[in-house]
C-alpha cells in the first residue's frame, strides 16, 4: 500500500507581513503564522491523518510551522528530516527589499518577471553579502558551488527533485505517510512534478500559507487525488490573497 503525502506551506512570517522578499533569509513566524500552523495540525488530525515521517527546510519558519502542526496532532515526537533542498527560492539581490519599492525602481513588468517567471532569476547577490548562503553557518558543510546567489523556479525544481526521488519517494513506496513543510516555491516545485503542471501554467499556481494539501498515489506514484484540507471558501480566499500579493 502506498503512503499518503501532505505538503504544507509555512504560516505567515514577519517578512511576509512586511511584504519583503524573503528567500533564504531566516525570519520567524508572526502570531498569525503560528496560529495558521496550529490550525493546520488540527485540520490534519480531524482528517484522520497520522504521519510516519516529516520533512522541512532548514529555515526557521518552516521548522516552527512543522513543530506547531505536529504538536497539535500529538505527534511532535515524529522523526523529522531537514534539508536545504526544501528551502525557499533564493531571491538574490532582491532579498530584504520591499516588493512595491522594487517594482517602482525596476518597473512592474521586470519585477513581475523576476518574481513569477519560470526560468529568469533575479540579479545575483555578491558572495560577501550576508544574504549569500556561503556566509550562513547552517550551510557550512555543503560544497560552496551548490549554494545559490540567485534562483528562478527552474533552479528550485532542479534541487528539490533529487530529495524527492532519493528520500521522500522511497518512504511513500514503503507505505509510510509523509508530511513536507516548506515554502511557496519549493512546494510549487513538488506540486509541478506531481501534478504534471506545465512551465507556463505553474506561473499562476499559488499555494496558501498554513493549508495542508493531501495526495494519494497509485503503485507508480502517479497522483490519484490532490486536495486542500479545510473549509474550501476560506482556502479560496487565502489562495486569492497570495495571488494578489504576487501582483504588487
Amino acid at each position: 500500500m502506498i503512503g499518503t503525502l501532505v505538503i504544507l506551506r509555512h504560516g505567515e512570517s514577519t517578512w511576509n507581513q512586511q511584504n519583503l522578499f524573503t528567500g533564504w533569509h531566516d525570519v520567524p513566524l508572526t502570531d498569525k503564522g503560528a496560529k495558521e500552523a496550529t490550525a493546520a495540525g488540527h485540520t490534519m488530525a480531524a482528517a484522520g491523518l497520522r504521519f510516519d515521517f516529516a520533512h522541512t527546510s532548514v529555515l526557521t519558519r518552516a521548522v516552527v510551522t512543522s513543530n506547531l502542526a505536529l504538536d497539535a496532532m500529538d505527534q511532535v515526537w515524529l522523526p523529522v528530516q531537514r534539508s536545504w533542498r526544501l528551502n525557499e527560492r533564493h531571491y538574490g539581490a532582491l532579498q530584504g527589499l520591499d516588493k512595491k519599492a522594487t517594482s517602482a525602481q525596476y518597473g512592474a513588468e521586470q519585477t513581475h518577471i523576476w518574481r513569477r517567471s519560470y526560468d529568469t532569476p533575479p540579479p545575483p547577490v555578491d558572495q560577501v553579502s550576508p544574504e549569500h548562503p556561503i556566509n550562513d553557518l547552517r550551510y557550512r558543510l555543503l560544497p560552496p558551488d551548490v549554494l545559490p546567489s540567485s534562483e528562478c523556479l527552474a533552479d528550485v525544481v532542479e534541487r528539490v527533485l533529487p530529495y524527492w526521488y532519493d528520500v521522500v519517494s522511497p518512504q511513500l513506496l514503503a507505505g509510510h505517510d509523509v508530511l513536507i513543510t516548506a515554502h511557496g516555491n519549493s512546494l510549487r516545485a513538488v506540486l509541478m512534478h506531481l501534478e504534471r503542471v506545465t512551465k507556463s501554467d505553474i506561473v499562476d499556481v499559488n499555494i496558501p500559507t498554513g493549508v495542508p494539501r493531501r495526495y494519494s498515489f497509485d503503485a507508480s506514484l502517479r497522483v490519484i487525488t490532490a486536495e486542500y484540507l479545510g473549509d474550501q471558501a476560506t482556502i479560496a480566499d487565502a489562495a486569492a490573497a497570495v495571488a494578489a500579493q504576487s501582483q504588487l
